[in-house]
């Protein structure tokens, strides 16, 4: 018998270890090809502007594998049963966003109104700070649930964050939209950085009320209404995020910060009423808004109709903007195929050029194909985000997993959508593909979260370890 028991459990140790496999080779493969593609557009944008191989492509080529290859050792160091494709790509939509930040710096257009120039070796270096956070994140934490412990200070830090931009001395408006905080001469976004926390503080409401939330009260057209004393929450952060939109005049973040905590707590409760109470008191709260806010009366007008804004821009009537029919025709002039890197026209959007229509740029050079491989790669990396989830063994595991893929698929589904003119423009900028320090530093801690908890799910459970008194007892016992 004792024997027999120690052989099972020899046995199943073997299975656990053969089951899962860590995958680290197969992320380092396809970090090379993460790093080449990137090298490649680099190239093509030098031959297409100059004729000639670009001066900096050996340095930009060794800086992004030099950072990559660090990523990957972390990875492979501190979280060996990772999932092997958040890296490789985040990595490669942060090079082609480097790639295509310094095709905008060429521009004589730009560099004359000082919207671009030396922003592509700014970016590297906001890319090198990213991946270090995203070092710190694997290096120092070592278990996802750990930070179950500050739900509620996360929750203070998040209004913290959210509430700074408003500090007179601290926060600057810039072009209507008070999002920004300027420190040392930099300007920091802290709505980038509140998404992550909050996320933190959603998951570990939501594990600890969520049965309350699941139950219903009475049903009405198909849907489990949900009880009044339980509507509590989704009130307040509703009526926080119509704070944000009223003082900060912040779309973006206002949509992000709403359509996570709805996403969360429909996964928590499994209630279809949530979702379109969440709907509902959105579009309530952004027609309410709009109805007395000028700042976001002028990008609805902007969404509805860019051809006449567009006309009053040039007139020089203040107050309308152009950027929203140049993008447009950017994408158009793309066509299916595009320009071809280097070869397009993007830079007569002038503002935010770089930033908040890079995603245009994308749509000119690489066209219809580009696009949609741009927003494959988001899906996926969404997509891992969500098997993570499903693969966690706890709830809060599983809801801040959720939350933060949530999170990245509301950003650029807000961001694109905004750019090819299906909703109004939010001011947000494209996760790792925008020029902004804010933006990739906060991404990639994301990414290292994400990779925290897939480590955590996908490690084999623990050989059972024999026991010598079962196995006497097992022994003497009589048959």
């Amino acid at each position: 018998m004792s024997s027999s028991t120690n052989s099972s459990t020899h046995h199943t140790s073997t299975i656990g270890a053969i089951g899962a496999p860590s995958r680290r080779n197969t992320e380092l493969a396809l970090l090379v090809f993460a790093v080449v593609i990137p090298v490649f557009a680099y190239a093509n944008v030098g031959l297409a502007i100059d004729n000639k191989v670009p001066a900096g492509l050996l340095s930009y080529g060794l800086g992004l594998g030099l950072l990559a290859g660090v990523g990957h050792l972390a990875v492979r160091r501190f979280a060996p049963y990772a999932d092997p494709l958040l890296l490789p790509l985040a990595t490669l939509l942060n090079g082609l966003g480097l790639v295509v930040i310094w095709r905008l710096d060429q521009s004589k257009l730009l560099q004359s109104i000082k919207q671009a120039g030396t922003a592509a070796p700014r970016q590297l270096m906001y890319t090198a700070m990213g991946i270090a956070l995203f070092i710190v994140v694997l290096i120092f934490l070592k278990d996802h649930r750990v930070l179950q412990r500050y739900t509620y200070i996360s929750m203070v830090g998040a209004l913290t964050l959210l509430l700074l931009p408003l500090v007179p001395g601290l926060g600057a408006n810039i072009y209507g939209a008070k999002i920004w905080i300027s420190v040392a001469g930099f300007s920091i976004q802290p709505g980038e950085f509140a998404k992550i926390v909050l996320a933190i503080f959603f998951a570990g409401y939501l594990m600890v009320k969520r049965d309350a939330l699941a139950l219903a009260s009475r049903r009405f057209i198909g849907l489990y209404l949900p009880r009044g004393r339980d509507l509590g929450p989704i009130l307040v952060v509703w009526f926080i995020s119509i704070l944000i939109l009223v003082f900060e005049t912040d779309l973006g973040t206002s949509l992000l910060f709403f359509g996570m905590f709805v996403i969360m707590l429909y996964v928590a409760t499994e209630r279809t009423s949530w979702i379109v109470f969440g709907l509902l008191m959105s579009a309530a709260g952004a027609v309410g808004v709009a109805s007395f806010e000028p700042h976001v009366q002028q990008r609805v007008q902007a969404w509805l109709n860019p051809l006449k804004e567009y006309k009053l821009s040039q007139q020089g009537v203040a107050g309308h903007s152009e950027q929203s029919m140049q993008a447009l025709w950017a994408f158009g002039s793309g066509g299916t195929l595009g320009t071809g890197l280097g070869q397009g026209h993007s830079d007569l959007i002038r503002f935010a050029a770089n930033s908040d229509f890079v995603l245009a740029t994308f749509g000119e050079e690489l066209g219809l194909a580009g696009i949609m491989a741009i927003l494959l790669i988001y899906g996926l990396i969404v997509e891992r985000g969500v098997r993570t989830a499903l693969a966690a063994r706890d709830p809060f595991g599983k809801l801040l997993a959720v939350g933060l893929s949530g999170a990245m698929a509301l950003q650029v589904f807000v961001v694109a959508g905004g750019v090819m003119g299906l909703i109004p423009l939010t001011g947000m900028t494209m996760p790792f593909l925008a020029y902004g320090g804010s933006s990739v530093i906060a991404n990639w801690a994301l990414i290292g979260i994400l990779i925290r908890i897939s480590d955590t799910a996908r490690r084999p459970a623990p050989a059972p370890v024999s026991n010598p008194d079962a196995e006497m007892t097992q022994v003497v016992r009589p048959s």
